[in-house]
């Protein structure tokens, strides 16, 4: 296979041959590469408008870091350069190079994305844009409800996709809003060669690991596929006294014909720690203390469990040139127990002293999600059309229960050992939800492609049903909204540059009140809206990339009126965030790789309690973010890669006051890789350390209301060694 990389085609006016596959693999220089067969006869390309089918694959582009484009929900894969929106599709290439275990590893390289959970904990939540999107707003092929819970591991994953900003409208209602955007994983598929990789991995403090990727194709016309992946790796982590163990098994079936595509996918995930779980740092007074060494364990009597097993299916039917009909349900059943949620150190003050609190807790979550819909190609006169009519359904159903929490004076430098309490025996069902929705979208396009503008309309339902532990009601609402986008893109200078602008509604579910003295206590409110409004321009210099994109997200708040015994809550607040965002990827000289960017906010709590704090900086919400990294492949040592990156954020509040103030930080990891043949087997090996200079620093807050502050990873070294067959 070649080495060469695709530069953004004119997607929109091109399709890819039916039955085609596409598969990432590892560059090798030509020096060293394997001679490759004779390509296979392939099929005609057919040249029709329109996205690529929901298994056709934008190609890698140059680099082979990021894609050329990403799956736009109900629209399916889109070029970036036609898609009005700021999104990055990074591949498995880059998860394999950068040793990424989980979603969180990967989502490190993006300069619009912090971590609102300290650095290894059970779950990996994110801020995006600077609004929360937790690890349950993670999607698999569009459809939410179906990633493993907790840490997202990344093994079956081809690409991980980022779009920016709310987007009901495309994806549907996110299961917590997903108000700065959404994270889309695409499952591996085997390619036309077979292919069977093997690897070892070591991650300090005591980490080992192994993992199998193997896929091959069959029929006579290579129409059916299956792809299988696996890990295992257990030790100690860089938490002093913590041990963790991981597994996860995922299986991918796929069938395509010049009409059909169809898929299956199935994944066990499982992952158990005990010796204690990474804390967050609630302040207690108006002094925020240094940041502590984050191998400091906390909790170190704390263990837990997280399992998750679900099973995929899609299908796509082209009935002709101009109509196809697509269809995907996915079931996923997940449990938890230990000491998963809640690991505060909490009211510290200046010398560190805090008050701690372990609970037991076990919890539940089975989900069902399904879409089904229509795409329709068509011209009314010189109009080009994508019309899109799809429906989806979410239907989850929660449980849990907390045992008898056990508390504990402790200082965050010099920890007691704390006492672990007891986990219940069972959980008992605590709500049921139901997102369904109804959506139409039409893409037109103008003057050979040259402007395209996109406007659709999605009814979205929220079903809530809340119970306490002896199975009685005690709220439920039955609301429904309608979210509408407008979205531009127009190229006046050609395929290479593209100015975009959109408007678009988000939706998140509404509050509950859970305070007990509320005068409206167990109120549970209408869904909430949410808006943004975005400028922005793509130039793609051949190799390499540039967005720049200006926007700008409204979001509702809840928020206190009356007498502070007995307040009312309302949802009456807002939160505002402004910003700048630039990006750039690909290749900016022969064997030197670039994937970063720069991005310069403006939060601000627009409508708070009381107006108290109107006009104050949203919490978490820095200034500044910023991440750079660079690969490049050493002239004189042909296999040799070194890689460095940077991150760097500037100073954010942790409290809706403005009083406590978490300093800025940065932070440098560094990698190498050397990828040879051995018996004529191609053989790489990999080594990154993160945090080299080992710095101990808050990496930003965890919580809107609360002062809660995460922190940073300490210094991690990864090693592994992978050979295929």
């Amino acid at each position: 296979m070649s080495n060469e990389r695709r530069h953004f085609p004119d997607s929109r006016a091109r399709r890819l041959a039916p039955g085609l596959a596409l598969s990432v693999l590892l560059p090798l220089p030509n020096a060293w590469a394997q001679t490759t067969p004779p390509p296979a006869t392939l099929q005609p390309v057919t040249v029709t408008a329109g996205a690529l089918s929901d298994e056709e694959l934008p190609p890698p582009y140059a680099g082979g870091q990021v894609a050329e484009g990403a799956r736009l929900g109900l629209m399916g894969n889109q070029s970036v350069m036609d898609t009005p929106f700021n999104v990055t599709s990074y591949t498995s290439e880059l998860i394999q190079n950068q040793q990424a275990r989980t979603l969180a590893d990967v989502m490190a390289n993006d300069p619009s994305v912090r971590f609102t959970t300290s650095s290894g904990h059970a779950y990996e939540n994110f801020r995006i844009r600077g609004f929360d999107v937790n690890q349950n707003d993670v999607a698999i092929n569009g459809m939410f409800g179906l990633a493993p819970m907790g840490r997202t591991p990344l093994e079956f994953v081809e690409r991980v996709e980022v779009l920016k900003g709310p987007n009901a409208l495309f994806s549907g209602m996110a299961p917590s809003g997903a108000v700065g955007g959404t994270v889309n994983l695409v499952p591996k598929r085997a390619g036309d060669t077979p292919n069977a990789t093997y690897g070892v991995n070591w991650q300090s403090d005591g980490q080992l690991g192994t993992t199998i990727d193997a896929g091959r194709r069959f029929g006579a016309g290579n129409e059916w596929g299956a792809r299988v992946n696996g890990s295992f790796s257990d030790g100690a982590t860089t938490l002093d006294g913590q041990s963790r163990k991981r597994e996860f098994f995922s299986a991918g079936l796929d069938y395509r014909s010049s009409a059909l595509t169809a898929s299956i996918d199935a994944y066990h995930s499982q992952e158990s720690f005990s010796g204690g779980t990474p804390a967050m740092f609630w302040f207690g007074g108006s002094v925020v203390p240094d940041a502590p060494d984050p191998r400091i364990n906390q909790f170190s009597t704390g263990y837990g469990n997280i399992q998750s097993n679900a099973v995929v299916g899609r299908a796509e039917y082209r009935f002709n040139d101009h109509v196809s009909a697509f269809a995907g349900v996915g079931k996923r059943d997940s449990h938890q127990s230990g000491l998963i949620n809640g690991t505060h150190a909490r009211q510290i003050d200046a010398n560190g002293n805090f008050t701690g609190s372990m609970v037991g807790q076990r919890a539940y979550t089975d989900a069902t999600s399904a879409e089904a819909g229509l795409r329709s190609r068509f011209k009314t006169g010189s109009i080009g059309h994508e019309l899109v009519l799809q429906a989806s359904l979410l239907d989850t159903e929660d449980g849990s229960a907390t045992g008898t929490p056990s508390t504990f004076k402790s200082n965050i430098y010099d920890p007691i050992t704390p006492i672990m309490p007891s986990v219940p025996d069972s959980a008992p069902k605590t709500a049921k939800n139901k997102l369904s929705s109804l959506a139409l979208v039409d893409t037109m396009s103008f003057f050979d492609e040259k402007l395209l503008v996109t406007a659709g309309l999605r009814n979205q339902r929220v079903k809530t049903t809340n119970f306490d532990k002896t199975g009685k009601t005690t709220s439920r609402y039955d609301e429904d909204a309608v979210t509408p986008a407008v979205a531009v893109v127009i190229k006046p200078w050609g395929p290479d540059v593209s100015l975009y602008a959109n408007y678009v509604q988000g939706l998140s579910k509404g509050d509950s009140v859970t305070d007990t003295t509320a005068s409206n206590y167990g109120q549970v409110f209408a869904p909430y809206k949410t808006e943004q409004k975005e400028l922005g321009v793509k130039w793609n210099a051949g190799t390499f990339t540039n967005t720049l994109a200006l926007f700008q997200i409204d979001k509702p708040m809840l928020v206190t009126e009356g007498p502070t015994a007995s307040p009312t809550y309302a949802d009456g607040g807002e939160k505002r965030v402004r910003g700048v965002e630039w990006n750039t990827f690909g290749e900016l000289a022969p064997g030197l790789r670039v994937l970063g960017g720069v991005t310069y906010t403006q939060g601000t709590q627009v409508k708070t309690s009381f107006g108290r704090y109107d006009g104050n900086t949203a919490v978490g919400a820095p200034r500044w973010q910023a991440n750079t990294g660079l690969e490049w492949d050493t002239p004189w040592v042909p296999g040799l890669t070194l890689s460095g990156r940077v991150q760097a954020t500037s100073s954010q509040y942790a409290d809706a006051a403005n009083k406590l103030r978490i300093p800025g930080w940065g932070q440098l990891d560094l990698g190498a890789r050397y990828a040879t043949q051995i018996n004529g087997r191609d053989v790489v090996l990999r080594l990154n350390v993160n945090n080299v200079f080992d710095k101990h620093y808050y990496a930003g807050s965890f919580s809107d209301t609360t002062p809660i502050a995460t922190l940073g990873p300490a210094r991690t070294v990864t090693a592994s060694a992978s050979i295929s067959f």
